[in-house]
C-alpha cells in the first residue's frame, strides 16, 4: 500500500504564479505542433512495433489464458477521464477488494511475463493507441487514477496545472524517479512534472524520448 512517510509540509512546493504571471502557460501553437508530432510518431511506431505486439500477445495469452490488454480509467487533459491501455502484467482481479493498490517492488500479483514487461516498460506499448486517439501525448505527466489524484491534491493542489497538457507515454519524472509506489515519490514526480510544464518544448520532448528509448533498449530498469 502507499505510504505517507516524508509527506510533510517541507516536501510540498507550491509555485502557481510568479509576480502575477502564469508560469505554467502553454501556447496553442506548441500544443498544435506537439499534437502533429504525436499523430505522426504514434502511427509510425504502431506499424514498426506490430511484430513486438504480436509476440507479447502470444506470450501473455499462453501464460494464463487471461485477457491480454488491461484497461483502466485515468484522469487526463483538462481533468477529463479516459481509458488507458496496457499489456496486462498482473494476475486477473489483482484488486479484489476494489480499493486501488499501487504495484510494489516484487509484487506477488505480477505474472512472470508481466514482471519482465514492467521492468522494461514494455507493458506501456498499447498506450501508443491512446496517443494516436488524442487521449495522451508522447511526452507529458503520467496520468493517475482519480483516487490518487485526489490524495495528491490534498497535499499539493498545484497538481491541477498538469491538466493543461495531455498526459504522456514518456516523462522525465518516470525516467529519473521510476515507478511511483509511495506518496513521497508521487509528490517528487509532481514537482518534476511542474518544472517540465514551466518551459515545455518539442526539443525537450525529443530529448526525453531519446533518453527513454535508450534506457529501454540498453536494458536499464527505471
Amino acid at each position: 500500500m502507499m505510504t505517507d512517510n516524508a509527506c510533510t509540509s517541507d516536501s510540498i512546493q507550491h509555485r502557481p504564479e510568479s509576480g502575477g504571471e502564469d508560469i505554467y502557460h502553454v501556447s496553442p501553437l506548441f500544443m498544435a505542433v506537439k499534437r502533429f508530432f504525436d499523430v505522426l510518431a504514434s502511427s509510425l511506431s504502431l506499424i514498426l512495433l506490430s511484430p513486438v505486439f504480436l509476440l507479447i500477445f502470444i506470450r501473455i495469452k499462453t501464460e494464463d489464458k487471461g485477457p491480454v490488454i488491461f484497461r483502466q480509467e485515468r484522469v487526463g487533459y483538462k481533468g477529463r477521464t479516459f481509458i488507458i491501455y496496457k499489456f496486462r502484467s498482473m494476475v486477473v482481479d489483482a484488486e479484489p477488494e476494489g480499493e486501488p493498490v499501487l504495484c510494489m517492488e516484487d509484487d506477488s500479483r505480477m505474472t512472470d511475463t508481466g514482471r519482465f514487461l514492467r521492468d522494461h516498460h514494455l507493458d506501456e506499448l498499447p498506450q501508443l493507441w491512446n496517443v494516436l486517439k488524442g487521449d495522451m501525448s508522447f511526452v507529458g505527466p503520467r496520468p493517475e487514477r482519480r483516487y490518487f489524484v485526489d490524495r495528491i491534491m490534498e497535499r499539493n493542489p498545484d497538481y491541477r496545472f498538469l491538466f493543461r497538457l495531455r498526459p504522456g507515454l514518456f516523462s522525465e519524472a518516470t525516467l529519473y524517479n521510476g515507478y511511483t509506489d509511495t506518496m513521497d515519490k508521487m509528490l517528487r514526480r509532481l514537482d518534476m512534472d511542474l518544472k517540465y510544464l514551466e518551459a515545455p518544448s518539442l526539443w525537450h520532448d525529443i530529448r526525453i524520448i531519446s533518453a527513454t528509448v535508450y534506457s529501454i533498449l540498453s536494458g536499464k530498469k527505471f
